[in-house]
């Protein structure tokens, strides 16, 4: 899939991770990962809430739609790291 994408498509895919670990960050009122870290956590649950969602049918076709798949991916991913950490 990032194969096939434009420079503009990949830095959009990166700014929404950025955006989407940030807010998940405070959402989870967790001590957050720095901005390396809640974008990797970002991009991470972008591509999980994509596919979670990709199974249930349901799909999204603008930026809103894109960063809450991601938004509710990362918050996914933290949980399960904090899942495993225990």
């Amino acid at each position: 899939m990032l194969a096939t994408m434009s420079l503009q498509s990949f830095i959009t895919f990166l700014v929404l991770g950025a955006l989407a670990g940030w807010i998940s960050g405070l959402i989870s009122k967790g001590q957050g990962f720095g901005l390396m870290g809640n974008m990797i956590v970002g991009i991470v649950g972008a591509f999980l809430g994509g596919f979670v969602f990709g199974l249930l049918g349901i799909s999204a076709h603008n930026f809103l739609g894109q960063l809450i798949f991601a938004i509710l991916g990362s918050l996914l991913f933290l949980w399960l790291l904090r899942f495993i950490r225990k």
